[in-house]
């Protein structure tokens, strides 16, 4: 297994294990993915996926954007989004390497803090989440939905 930046060919394992985070949507096809993929996250230095893949198998993934900031001297911050691996490789610190992957970039990129959203019922993802250095009671998120999936 390798922890590395992923790329456009891994898309479609990509979004197969995304299928374990939010489900299977028939509306979101790989060639939309793939578009948004080519026109709005290739080629953007501040846009990363980072995963763990076995094999052509990405089994745990984050992404991560850097977000510019007028505050806090100019620093920016990072956002994480989307954290997730594979049921059947959970308990193996794949998680860990992703998101040490995704704060190691925002070291690089001098941004402030890292911050990432996890939905109050996973109590078990706010353990590891603190386990890494996150301090779940710093904030509170507030979050409008505009769209209902």
């Amino acid at each position: 297994m390798e922890v590395r930046e992923l790329n456009e060919e891994d898309l479609e394992s990509l979004l197969k294990l995304y299928e374990q985070l939010d489900g299977i949507d028939e509306n979101f096809t790989e060639e939309k993915a793939r578009a948004i993929w080519k026109s709005k996250i290739e080629g953007n230095k501040d846009i990363k996926y980072f995963g763990v893949v076995d094999g052509k198998k990405v089994v745990s993934t984050c992404w991560c954007i850097i977000v510019p900031n007028l505050t806090r001297c100019g620093s920016s911050f990072c956002f994480v989004e989307n954290v997730v691996t594979d049921k059947d490789y959970r308990k193996q610190g794949l998680g860990k390497k992703v998101m040490e992957r995704a704060i190691e970039f925002a070291r690089q990129k001098n941004c402030y803090k890292v911050i990432l959203e996890s939905a109050s019922f996973r109590k078990e993802a706010h353990q590891f989440y603190k386990s890494l250095g996150f301090d779940g009671d710093a904030k509170k998120a507030f979050i409008m939905k505009l769209k209902d999936y």
